[in-house]
């Protein structure tokens, strides 16, 4: 064998693991939406009988929903739209800000867009879970009705305990998920490929034909139809978000390979069932498996939607994670559930609040079917706000002729707005709960940003500038051993915490270090540009940080990487000084009282700047401020 046949094979299966890897991850969300679609694009709410002209029509919308707004949207085009590798709304976000720096009319329209697609995956991260885990779970009802009681117990048990194993990690659970996904997806191709022999004619569902039909004979009442129709592509906005963990090679590859075509064949063959028998449509998926096997299957698709929500799960953490470090929420406890993946992140206080708002819908919906009326307007949201800001990297990015991307992405815009008016007839149903929880995500957010804002104006006034504060400086400032760091802001007046030690302590340290930690708009800042060192005279030294949004601060290493720059620091001989800022209210508030007595109760609830960059205890001097609001 040639070195070069050896190489080859060594990319083939590295390109085939990461393929599979995507399958467990990317694709569980969208994979067990035959679960449910079909079956409720016939319930009952919804006054669609099952003829053959229907299940034709409802076959074609379901087709070619795959195929234009997953494919074509997702996989050819919006894979492209990568912020040095890393997908996902924020990402995104993050990538538009950079390429609209110069044009400051837009840059804050798209921010709060980017900010709203956020908030609604959160809407969407908890219905996700509450209503995969209860179609799985249902099976159970289809081989005796003596399970239906149990049905709402046995998912939130199964609920409980995915949650509760959350902070183990999901490293060593994460490799068996492409096989077992993958077993899902062959599986659901042969189930519809078995089903479609007994009624081939099913197959003209293919031509698009029989969806315009479709829209000619039911009129308006389509939306009602599209509103169910939409739930078979919700989780692409997870072939995006999951970019960064695989790379679009793997995602496109798995798609065209294996999901797509199970997918396909599953919806066919349960329209084949039901054009044989109409009264199928009461759980036409589980109606494919043979009787002998259908424990197995319920069994399966538990396992399959559990990993589905693990994806959903593990999503929302690194999401949450992006937006602490851009500044978009408050601090919350952060834990590294792998020594080798930086990317694996466990948030305790995200993790019990998705669990409560999950077992909230589980309980307060009572079934799958009822659940499917508050699915999918929230992840329309976030795929409508994924078009509108797509569209700006393809300008100024990649660089199409504003025509062109007009037209592509304008088509785009269309197909997710018609959408966005058939998910609105769920509002009512049940919509308005994704909406109320994304509403309730971006009041949160929106006020954190604004209370900083003040907070950081109220903190620059009357404040003293560093030249000054240096000229200041003398001999009868005594200077003691050791070295004291300073967190500041880029430009900031001299940090409270230094003042306030100046002023009680009446000392300095030799060596003092005036810290900047900043984000920037990009997943990782190379390990070369994390630290920047400006001496500036009588012992002080600016040091400037930067992190990329998928990376956690940690001081203590950023002072070994001063070394580098000539500035040798010992940990043990150094102290940290943190400014403790206690807010109170202020007679003239610059903030609406609600919105003001929100940021108290989330600054008084956020993580310490101890825990957030990692200072080891011992080294910190906490110096109290306070502040008037």
């Amino acid at each position: 064998m040639t070195a070069s046949s050896s190489v080859s094979e060594a990319e083939r299966g590295h390109w085939a693991a990461l393929s599979l890897g995507a399958l467990g991850v990317v694709y569980g969300d969208i994979g067990t939406s035959p679960l449910y679609t079909i079956r409720e694009c016939f319930a009952e709410y919804n006054g669609l009988a099952p003829t053959h002209e229907n299940v034709l029509g409802i076959l074609s919308l379901a087709f070619w929903a795959l195929v234009l707004a997953v494919t074509v949207k997702y996989v050819l085009v919006i894979l492209r739209a990568d912020n040095n590798g890393e997908g996902g709304i924020i990402a995104l976000m993050a990538l538009t800000r950079q390429l609209v720096g110069k044009r400051p009319w837009i840059a804050p329209i798209l921010f709060s867009a980017g900010l709203v697609g956020t908030a609604l995956f959160f809407g969407d991260a908890a219905i996700t879970p509450a209503i995969s885990v209860l179609s799985a779970v249902e099976g159970l009802e289809i081989a005796t009705t003596m399970f239906k009681p149990y049905v709402v117990p046995i998912a939130g048990f199964v609920l409980v305990l995915l949650f509760a194993m959350q902070s183990r990690g999901t490293g060593s659970v994460g490799r068996l998920f492409g096989p077992i996904i993958a077993c899902w997806f062959c599986i659901l191709g042969v189930l519809g490929v078995l089903a479609i022999l007994r009624a081939p004619q099913v197959l003209q569902a293919v031509d698009p034909r029989h969806a315009v039909g479709f829209i000619a004979a039911h009129g308006w009442g389509t939306l009602v139809s599209l509103g169910s129709v939409f739930l078979a592509v919700t989780g692409a906005e997870a072939l995006y978000a999951d970019l960064g963990h695989f790379g679009r090679t793997p995602i496109r590859r798995a798609w065209f390979a294996l999901v797509l075509p199970g997918l396909v064949l599953n919806y066919f063959g349960q329209g084949a069932l039901i054009l044989q028998d109409p009264s199928a449509v009461r759980s036409p998926f589980y109606l494919l498996v043979p009787s002998e096997l259908l424990y197995p299957m319920v069994a399966l698709a538990t396992v399959a939607t559990v990993i589905a929500s693990q994806a959903v799960i593990s999503g929302a953490f690194s999401l949450f994670h992006q937006a602490m470090q851009l500044g978009l929420a408050p601090r919350m406890g952060v834990r590294h559930t792998s020594a080798q993946e930086s990317k694996q992140v466990y948030l305790p206080q995200v993790n019990w609040g998705l669990l409560c708002a999950v077992l909230a819908l589980v309980i307060g919906f009572g079934s799958s079917g009822a659940l499917a009326s508050a699915y999918g307007i929230a992840v329309n949201g976030t795929e409508i706000v994924t078009t509108l800001l797509a569209f700006w990297v393809a300008v100024y990015q990649w660089r199409w002729p504003r025509l062109a991307a007009i037209l592509v992405f304008g088509a785009f815009l269309a197909m997710d707005v018609t959408f966005l008016a058939a998910n609105s007839l769920k509002v009512i149903d049940g919509g308005w709960v994704s909406l109320l929880i994304g509403a309730a995500v971006f009041t949160v957010s929106s006020t954190w940003i604004r209370g900083r804002a003040v907070l950081y104006e109220k903190l620059q006034e009357g404040g003293a500038s560093m030249d000054d504060f240096l000229r200041s400086v003398n001999e009868r400032v005594p200077r003691v051993a050791g070295t004291a760091v300073f967190l500041a802001r880029v430009g900031e007046t001299v940090p409270h915490a230094l003042l306030h030690n100046v002023k009680h302590n009446k000392v300095l340290h030799q060596r003092v270090l005036l810290m900047s930690v900043l984000t920037e708009d990009v997943p990782a800042v190379p390990k070369e540009r994390r630290v920047e060192v400006t001496a500036l005279e009588k012992g002080f030294y600016r040091v400037v940080v930067r992190y990329g949004f998928m990376q956690g601060p940690n001081l203590p290493k950023v002072l070994a990487l001063c070394s580098t720059h000539g500035l040798v620091i010992d940990l043990h001989d150094t102290s940290f000084f943190l400014g403790r800022v206690t807010l109170v209210p202020a007679l003239k508030p610059r903030l609406a009282p609600w919105r003001r007595s929100l940021y108290f109760a989330l600054a008084r609830n956020a993580s310490s700047a101890t825990d957030f960059f990692r200072i080891p205890t011992d080294r910190v001097v906490e110096v109290g401020a306070q502040i008037a609001l």
